[in-house]
């Protein structure tokens, strides 16, 4: 299926979305609540608080999945990017990835919600335009994945979808150990 974007005078308009398309959207929205759902009524100093052992907050991990999330989706339209490749990361490289599960001075979790937002408009985007979800690209050099590997459209959607709803459960956990609120159940 191809989607082509219907241009009118003042607007791009991305036609609906169907089929297994909108089943991975679907999906995809639905573990995206989960996580939003977890910070509700919460302040930025308690989405930034570390409940468990675990480096973990709340607030870190929306900007975690955000961050992976738009990874993954400019991955779909352009394939890995030097920013994807862990094999020669220094120390200092590690601790910048470490921030993005933290809540930094300054960070919002409105901020940060925006973002997420933000990536969302933007993967579910490139889902909707993608010409073919068999496309594929070599995985980026990473010790988690084999030399020479390649992943398609569809199994980056599977991979965004896993991300996603892991991360929710982490998120259901450190909430209910903050304030016993649960996101399910």
């Amino acid at each position: 299926m191809t989607v082509d974007k219907l241009h009118t005078q003042d607007q791009t308009v991305t036609p609906a979305v169907t089929g297994e398309r909108a089943e991975w959207l679907e999906e995809l929205a639905k573990h995206r609540q989960f996580l939003r759902f977890t910070t509700r009524d919460l302040t930025d100093e308690q989405a930034g608080l570390r409940t468990t052992v675990s480096d973990l907050c709340l607030g870190g991990l929306i900007k975690h999945v955000s961050v992976v999330e738009r990874s993954w989706a400019d991955f779909i339209v352009e394939g890995p990017s030097p920013k994807m490749d862990f094999t020669d990361m220094t120390e200092s490289d590690w601790a910048e990835r470490a921030d993005m599960f933290r809540m930094l001075p300054g960070e919002t979790l409105a901020g940060v919600l925006a973002d997420y937002e933000e990536t969302a408009r933007h993967t579910d985007e490139v889902v909707a335009t993608v010409p073919d979800l068999d496309a594929s690209w070599p995985l980026p050099k990473a010790p988690w994945f084999p030399p020479g590997s390649r992943s398609s459209v569809r199994q980056v959607l599977m991979r965004i979808v896993t991300e996603t709803a892991q991360h929710a459960g982490h998120a259901d956990i450190i909430r209910e150990s903050l304030d016993g609120a649960k996101t399910m159940g």
